[in-house]
Parts: structure tokens; C-alpha cells; sequence
């Protein structure tokens, strides 16, 4: 019988989850959002990115900001905004952020970086009705 085992796995689990949701809290309590960006998109929560991308642009100079965290993202990191980008693009609510994050991809890729980016194609299509 494993079930404790797996009990006491998803327990961990969970634990995990809610140590990794207070450290991201901690994070954007700090401002530091380079840390929090990274958090946000390992655990996959495209909501809490663009809230950390909300508060961002809200600081004093926010876009120059949000450039300098934008920029040092590792490349797969900037392929899930990309993803979640093209998301919050759809929603009149939400696409002003997603406008600035594209923008900072756009200045600061090369269209040879951009194109070896995982799911370019299906992005540039998604957006480009609500661009």
C-alpha cells in the first residue's frame, strides 16, 4: 500500500507551493521584480506576471524598468511571456502591459533571436488581430 507515501508527497507538495506564493509575495513587497518575474513564470502563472508587470509600470520610469527586467530574462523565460503576452493582449484590460512588454522584446531581440523563439509563428498570429 503507498497511499501514505503519495499523501505525505503531495502534502510536500503543496508546502512547497504555498513557501514558493509567500517568497513571490516577499518578493514584490521588495520590489524586487527580477526575482519575482522569474518566480511567477517557473511556477506558470501567467496572471501573477502580469501583475508583477503591473506593478512594475507603475513605479517611477516603469517602462524604462520594466525594459532593464524584461532584458535580463533568460530566453526561455521570455518565450512564456511571450506566450502569456499574447493572452492578456485579448483583453482591453490588460493589453496596454502586454503592449509594453512586446514592445521591450521587439527594441531589444534580434529578429534572429525572436525567430528561434518556441511558438513565434503561433504568436505573431494570435496578435496580430488585436495589435
Amino acid at each position: 500500500d503507498v497511499t501514505e507515501i503519495e499523501e505525505k508527497e503531495a502534502q510536500a507538495k503543496q508546502e512547497e507551493q504555498i513557501m514558493k506564493e509567500q517568497e513571490l509575495s516577499n518578493l514584490l513587497h521588495e520590489k524586487r521584480y527580477l526575482k519575482a518575474l522569474g518566480l511567477a513564470i517557473s511556477l506558470d502563472r501567467p496572471h501573477t506576471v502580469l501583475t508583477v508587470v503591473k506593478a512594475i509600470l507603475k513605479e517611477p520610469e516603469g517602462k524604462r524598468r520594466l525594459e532593464e527586467n524584461i532584458v535580463r530574462l533568460r530566453k526561455d523565460q521570455k518565450e512564456a511571456v511571450l506566450a502569456f503576452l499574447v493572452t492578456w493582449n485579448t483583453n482591453s484590460r490588460n493589453c496596454h502591459e502586454a503592449q509594453a512588454v512586446m514592445e521591450t522584446l521587439l527594441k531589444h531581440e534580434a529578429p534572429d533571436n525572436l525567430l528561434q523563439f518556441s511558438g513565434i509563428k503561433s504568436a505573431v498570429e494570435s496578435l496580430l488581430p488585436y495589435t
